[in-house]
């Protein structure tokens, strides 16, 4: 017997999409950005994220491009146009407002209309650092 659970925390790159088979199933898709390796080896893993049912149609308008859920599910591939793609089967998710000090869902969607800011340099800042 063998065991096919990964856990991955990441950034999803594009907002969740809900589509729904000829059969009228739904299925809520989104891409997750995993950084791996370290150095010059550092590296970006895509993985694509599938949640089935009503879940997914309800998580959807929450799983927003640059916010950092975990996820767990079964891990596979599948071919398109000649490409290998990572996919994920969400069986577990833990969105990013579910964690301490994260935005709630209403606020996300308040960032994603508010005006672009730029960060303030980090020299900036130099001096209000205690140590």
């Amino acid at each position: 017997m063998s065991i096919n659970i990964c856990t991955f925390k990441g950034r999803i790159g594009r907002d969740a999409v809900t589509r729904y088979t000829q059969g009228g199933k739904a299925v809520t898709g989104f891409s997750l950005a995993v950084d791996i390796g370290w150095g010059d080896n550092k590296a970006t893993l895509w993985i694509e994220c599938n949640i089935w049912g009503e879940r997914g149609e309800k998580l959807a308008q929450h799983l927003l491009k640059g916010t950092s859920p975990t996820v767990s599910g079964e891990l596979g591939t599948r071919e398109h146009d000649g490409k290998t793609y990572i996919t994920l089967n969400v069986r577990e998710i833990e969105p990013e407002w579910q964690k301490e000090g994260a935005a709630k869902p209403a606020a996300n969607e308040a960032r994603r209309n508010a005006p672009r800011q730029q960060a303030a340099p980090v020299d900036d800042f130099v001096d209000d650092i205690p140590f």
